[in-house]
């Protein structure tokens, strides 16, 4: 069983964690499949395999059937993960399309697009993460023979230490517009972390930067029972994970007002919308532990 997180705490992909990005990556790895793929990431499904947790593998192999949970079911998974990662890869397109040449992708994680999305010349994509996660997606992927599709800078470091300062060693360059994306991130690190981690993008942003994540208006969404509900079909499933161990409970900002009140302007945009967007019906039912979410573009005023 996994145990609670800890200061200074570590993973790799296969852990703690880490083994919730292998678990989105198992996620898109399904939504990629068939002739009526909704996404194309053809790099999650040897991702997942290189990590080589059984029951992830066994899920983008259909040997486990989930058809009987509300919450875990493959069209309930597919659609949600389809949701998500449309709406970040649409974020980055769209900034760069306007001319942003900088990215900063955090708790990078199992994420590909510095490899599959179309990024135009000229741009730097950053991706930062723990160091051994950061390693073995690197390694995994070169040998797989894929290649970035921009240039990839990676930065393995915790999110709780002094990124700021490894973002720069690394070229980054604080007078350039920068996109950045915090894409399930947020319950992972401890509120007064949440709000450094805004403090610390605005500190490194040109005005007209903007920022990609999610908002969830109840501070106590993740609430232990709900944590309980979510390791109980977790576990059902072989999944050895705990979510409460996983989470930083606790009352923290609510990111619109936080990022409205620290110079950004915040446009949200309601999963129900962006599910009907897609041409999906919303599962009120299955969704309704992550609260009222939406998720969220913001620019530096």
């Amino acid at each position: 069983m996994s145990k609670g997180r800890t200061e200074g705490d570590s993973w790799g992909p296969a852990s703690s964690v880490g083994a919730t990005a292998t678990m989105v990556a198992a996620s898109r790895a399904l939504a990629s499949q068939g002739r009526d793929a909704l996404l194309d990431d053809p790099l999650a499904d040897p991702l997942v395999r290189a990590v080589g947790l059984d029951p992830f593998v066994r899920i983008i192999d259909g040997e486990i059937d989930f058809d009987d949970d509300p919450l875990l079911n493959r069209k309930t998974r597919t659609e949600q993960i389809t949701v998500r990662t449309r709406f970040f890869d649409d974020f980055f397109t769209k900034a760069t399309n306007d001319g942003v040449r900088q990215a900063v992708i955090l708790a990078s994680g199992l994420d590909t697009r510095a490899y599959r999305l179309r990024w135009p010349a000229g741009t730097v994509v950053y991706e930062v993460d723990q160091p051994q996660v950061i390693e073995f997606k690197t390694n995994t992927l070169a040998e797989l023979g894929a290649n970035p599709t921009a240039e990839r800078r990676v930065v393995g470091i915790d999110l709780r230490d002094d990124w700021p300062a490894a973002l720069r060693e690394n070229g980054f360059d604080v007078t350039q517009l920068t996109a950045w994306s915090a894409e399930g991130l947020l319950p992972y690190l401890p509120p007064d972390a949440q709000d450094r981690l805004f403090d610390n993008i605005a500190a490194l942003s040109a005005p007209g930067s903007r920022l990609a994540t999610e908002h969830v208006p109840d501070p106590h969404a993740f609430s232990g029972e709900r944590l309980q509900r979510i390791t109980e079909r977790w576990q059902r499933f072989g999944f050895d994970l705990n979510a409460a161990d996983l989470f930083y409970l606790g009352e923290r900002s609510v990111v619109v007002d936080y990022l409205t009140n620290h110079g950004w302007q915040v446009a949200a945009h309601p999963a129900k919308e962006l599910y009907a967007r897609n041409g999906f019906a919303f599962p009120d039912e299955e969704m309704a532990a992550f609260g009222d979410m939406s998720y969220v573009v913001a620019t530096l005023r």
